[in-house]
């Protein structure tokens, strides 16, 4: 959900320069180096399978890779997801590749990055395949300089797409309409690629007042406003499902709680990280959840994993929220955000 200014950062892709990984060669995958002497971020990449069944994607605001290391590699090993995006990784790509290549690409995972010190990166980590690796949107905004906030790559058959919304601070400043022209771009995006796709990520929009825990607690705020929300929903129109709230429809799902006042204990939160499928995917859809466990504990995200199976469900069709809230729902008007006045 943060957001603060940066300094300007060319985008790039990597991924793990060791023999393991040029040596790496899942069955599920054959996924090999495309060796082809191009440069570019874009021509980085692992040719992988035209279509993967039986897959888990996963979406996780991390809020500082570095400082998620300790939880990350423990919950990939218990999760087992085949694609993961991350979002405010927080590291250069070169830095990432030291701190985690080889921990991942002895996972079996190959990585697409997107990243810059201290402020936001995204990252896709694949296990099903990765090619044509793209790190940017078409006519994306900068503020003032582009940002690095989304990365995209074939996975198994399916076009996913690592996204970080801008924050957008306060309605009507020039973070605000920053924040509008990038979901603009965003959409323009998705529009010219693949039918098959997903768009997972942080996208610092609630889409309803029933995906946050006090409408009223909001008023004035970012996150919930109506030109956020519209822009929201026309990225969706594309045709994009939230397969969450489709698969849960009635049901209290948050996903970021603020670090203060409690906010995680009193399941104060919003729904905020999503996964949004074409048609084709969302109909493959057979669990979707929040994986509130992981943030649970000692140093934890202020942002939970989003879980979704495809054609199987290792755990059951287990959601919407792992292990649910014990807490009340919010009665409205009771209370205020750390942030208010």
């Amino acid at each position: 959900m943060d957001d603060e200014r940066q300094p300007p950062h060319r985008a790039s892709v990597a991924l793990p320069p060791s023999p393991t990984f040029e040596r790496y060669s899942d069955p599920a995958t054959r996924g090999r180096d495309r060796g082809d002497g191009r440069d570019g971020p874009s021509e980085l990449g692992v040719r992988g399978p035209t279509s993967v069944a039986s897959v888990r994607i996963a979406t996780w605001n991390v809020n500082s890779i570095k400082q998620r290391l300790p939880r990350l590699l423990p919950w990939l090993d218990g999760r087992q997801p085949d694609v993961v995006c991350l979002q405010e990784t927080k590291l250069a790509d070169d830095a990432f590749i030291a701190l985690l290549g080889h921990e991942l690409a002895d996972r079996g995972y190959v990585i697409a990055l997107h990243g810059e010190p201290t402020w936001n990166g995204v990252a896709i980590l694949s296990r099903v395949g990765l090619d044509d690796v793209a790190t940017e949107l078409a006519g994306a905004p900068g503020f003032p300089h582009p940002e690095a906030r989304a990365v995209s790559a074939d996975c198994g058959g399916i076009r996913v797409v690592s996204v970080y919304v801008p924050n957008g601070r306060a309605p009507g400043s020039e973070h605000y309409q920053y924040k509008l022209a990038w979901l603009a771009s965003l959409r323009g995006t998705v529009a010219a690629g693949p039918e098959a796709t997903v768009v997972c990520g942080d996208m610092n929009v609630a889409p309803t007042d029933d995906d946050v825990f006090d409408p009223d607690a909001y008023r004035g705020q970012t996150h919930v406003t109506p030109p956020e929300r519209e822009a929201l929903a026309e990225l969706q129109a594309l045709g994009l499902r939230d397969v969450v709230r489709d698969r849960w429809p009635n049901e209290r799902v948050f996903t970021y709680w603020d670090y203060r006042a409690g906010m995680f204990h009193q399941d104060l939160g919003m729904r905020i990280d999503l996964v949004l499928a074409s048609a084709t995917v969302a109909d493959r859809v057979r669990a979707a959840w929040v994986d509130r466990q992981a943030r649970k504990g000692s140093g934890p995200s202020d942002h939970a994993p989003v879980i979704v199976d495809l054609d199987e469900a290792p755990d059951g069709d287990i959601g919407p929220v792992v292990p649910p809230p014990s807490a009340p729902a919010a009665r409205r008007g009771r209370v205020k955000l750390p942030q208010s006045p």
